[in-house]
């Protein structure tokens, strides 16, 4: 499966996910090298074009050309490399102005597939608008609902360029459906993504409650945005770090688990509420979550539920928290920062380390893995991100491959 990638604002994430998929992702590049390889922060601080830390994340598994789309020549061979693409990931329907464009393209090659990934998708009016991830998470939405309780602080926006992994995503997801609809049809389509629209529908329940019932969601502590305050889940550990006391229990043997755990913590007696603990690990049926507010015995129950998670949560280390939850079996965890999450032994085990050599610095370098394991066809380490037009040498052998 060859795709090509003209590299753009939104393109990258794309790319990386079908390369990680087992494709052959070729990235287009100018003379002078994507943008993104300018992109901070660079290994050891020191700038280069080979040594942006976000154009090796966003590029592992690929190849790099370099094309001047605004020469004609240089043009012909682009338009002869993606006749024999299986997919194009570019930032619109077109490149070099009208001068190659996806409808021109698929009357003679049907079977292609052409994924745009743009700020407000193909013909908006807003097209030619500046962008920035802070722009397009604000005016999509999910910075509408990421922050705290108290809404004297404005709402946040998180980092690592969400706008574009979303955007990227997308896009990957379009290509496969567009792969699964060719498979059976044989008949290519353009995938128009806006990454705008993709951020909007990712605002978890914000967009729908006020579509529905134009209701607003409020942004709550690491919580779901909501119209109505939940239950505080964060609680500050013995160690000084924060754990989040997950799903409140239900069951009638998970109240006694949390009864017992409370008993084995010597924490029973602090805590008087714990006869409802008692009240629901007697029960016959589960605890009706949907009754809170209504029901005021099933209200102080699961009340108490919690009070009994943040004791506990309140008289251990964070780590020791999160791991003696999952031993008794209730969803909760420590709250930790990035590297300490990369790093933490669970994450080694599923495979979360993976070695990738770069020569050119003489050095191997810890890459995350694949999120996600196939039985039928594992993935391998990727190979580190191309080297600004290593691959120059491919480009006039497809280009021949596709005239012959």
């Amino acid at each position: 499966m060859r795709v090509i990638e003209i590299s753009d604002q939104y393109t990258p994430i794309a790319g990386r996910v079908l390369a990680e998929l087992g494709a052959d992702v070729i990235v287009v590049e100018p003379p002078e090298g994507s943008p993104h390889r300018r992109r901070p922060p660079f290994v050891d601080g020191e700038p280069g074009l080979d040594r942006s830390l976000r154009w090796w994340g966003a590029n592992a598994g690929k190849r790099s050309v370099t094309i001047d789309v605004e020469d004609s020549a240089a043009l012909e061979v682009l338009r002869r490399v993606i006749a024999g693409a299986d997919v194009v990931l570019a930032g619109s329907d077109r490149v070099a102005g009208d001068r190659l464009s996806y409808s021109e393209l698929s009357a003679e090659h049907p079977g292609l597939i052409w994924v745009s990934i743009s700020p407000f998708g193909i013909g908006s009016a807003r097209t030619d608008d500046p962008v920035t991830d802070l722009t397009v998470l604000a005016g999509g939405g999910p910075i509408w609902n990421c922050g705290y309780d108290d809404h004297r602080i404005p709402p946040m926006r998180g980092s690592g360029d969400q706008s574009a992994n979303i955007g990227g995503m997308y896009g990957a997801i379009g290509a496969l459906i567009a792969l699964a609809h060719r498979d059976h049809t044989r008949v290519g389509q353009i995938v128009d993504v806006n990454v705008t629209a993709a951020c909007n529908v990712t605002c978890e329940q914000t967009t729908y409650h006020w579509l529905v019932n134009q209701a607003v969601c409020l942004r709550q502590t690491g919580r779901h945005a909501y119209p109505t305050r939940s239950s505080p889940v964060q609680v500050r550990c013995a160690d000084g770090h924060y754990a989040t006391t997950g799903v409140l229990p239900r069951k009638p043997d998970e109240f006694a688990r949390l009864l017992q755990w409370l008993s084995d913590l010597g924490l029973t007696e602090e805590l008087p509420e714990a006869f409802f603990l008692e009240l629901a690990a007697g029960r016959d049926q589960p605890v009706d979550l949907a009754a809170i507010g209504e029901d005021a015995e099933t209200t102080a129950i699961l009340s108490a539920a919690r009070d009994a998670m943040r004791l506990i949560a309140s008289h251990l280390p964070a780590k020791e928290f999160f791991l003696a939850s999952q031993r008794r079996g209730f969803p909760a965890g420590a709250i930790l920062p990035p590297h300490e999450a990369f790093d933490d032994e669970h994450s080694v085990a599923r495979g979360m380390h993976v070695s990738v050599a770069h020569p050119e610095l003489d050095r191997t370098v810890i890459y995350p893995g694949a999120p996600y394991v196939f039985g039928g066809s594992p993935i391998g380490p990727p190979t580190r991100a191309p080297l600004l037009g290593e691959h120059n040498d491919v480009v006039h052998s497809l280009a021949d491959d596709v005239a012959r």
